[in-house]
């Protein structure tokens, strides 16, 4: 995969919000998906300061969610990243509905990026008074 997503040419784990020392989670990543992160940045143990969920259907969103949040530190961001339209999936999930879903789930959303040409994502975070 690229390490730079969309026309900003940041790099992905940039935009993710991934710092030096923190812990990244891929779940369910389409084949050949990597996360260049730096050296730096690890896989680590639970919790996880950043989550990168896909979720090629709503269904997916519904299965992954209570186990991904409960994987995140208090302070963490869970990316729920969904196929673009332009990318022919023929996906039932979209940014409305995963920030639906999650203000339904007490978390808001703060940003939306391109994650790569297939996917599109939404940080999610706890509200400041739950932290």
């Amino acid at each position: 995969m690229t390490t730079s997503a969309g026309y900003s040419g940041k790099p992905l784990h940039v935009k993710l919000g991934a710092k030096p020392g923190s812990r990244v989670l891929l779940v369910s990543p389409p084949e050949g998906f990597a996360l260049d992160c730096p050296h730096h940045t690890r896989a680590g143990r639970e919790p996880y300061d950043v989550l990168l969920v896909f979720c090629p259907m709503l269904a997916d969103l519904h299965r992954q969610w209570e186990k991904s949040v409960a994987r995140m530190t208090t302070a963490g961001a869970l990316w729920i990243s969904w196929p673009k339209k332009s990318s022919g999936f023929g996906s039932d999930l979209d940014e409305n509905l995963v920030r639906e879903h999650a203000l339904a789930h007490g978390l808001v959303d703060v940003k939306v990026c391109g994650v790569d040409q297939t996917w599109s994502g939404l940080k999610l975070v706890r509200r400041l008074k739950d932290r």
